[in-house]
């Protein structure tokens, strides 16, 4: 899910436990839950991880799909991804709903200017977020299919990635 004013987006700091000194942005929301449609879980997602509360219908898109590994110290994930964007004024994030999981490796967030993400020292994922933006204000049909991504903090080559939504 990207959130964004029109000039900052919202991002979190994730970091990997088993990794000192990892650091990377990234956009907020996760897995679907059984008998959820990927726009439901960004809404349940958006809410958990930020405190936000919005309606399924003030989703744009998906304007982008892919299909993405994430290798960790302590595991490999498969993911098939879409990517909504919320246009909305900024506000306060409350991480009260974050998981026992989100509270050990996410370390904080801040809205960034979406034309300095490229200067970042750390990675910023997904990579592209000015595009999704950039989708969401087109008249580009959607969703646009990224492809296959990884985005890992250790590499997984030859790994067999298990499933997650």
């Amino acid at each position: 899910m990207v959130v964004t004013d029109g000039t900052d987006v919202l991002l979190m700091v994730d970091t990997d436990p088993g990794i000192p000194d990892s650091r990377w942005w990234v956009t907020p929301g996760g897995g679907i839950d059984a008998g959820e449609t990927p726009r439901q879980a960004a809404v349940r997602e958006l809410a958990e991880e930020t405190g936000l509360v919005v309606s399924e219908d003030q989703l744009i898109g998906p304007v982008a799909v892919r299909d993405v590994v994430h290798g960790y110290s302590d595991q490999v994930l498969h993911q098939d991804e879409s990517f909504f964007v919320l246009f909305t004024d900024r506000f306060e994030v409350d991480t009260a709903g974050h998981t026992e999981g989100e509270q050990l490796t996410i370390k904080g967030s801040d809205w960034l200017p979406v034309a300095g993400l490229a200067g970042l020292p750390d990675p910023v994922w997904p990579d592209g977020v000015a595009t999704l933006i950039g989708l969401a204000r087109s008249s580009a049909r959607w969703p646009v299919d990224l492809g296959k991504v990884e985005e890992s903090t250790v590499p997984v080559d030859g790994e067999r990635p298990s499933r997650d939504g």
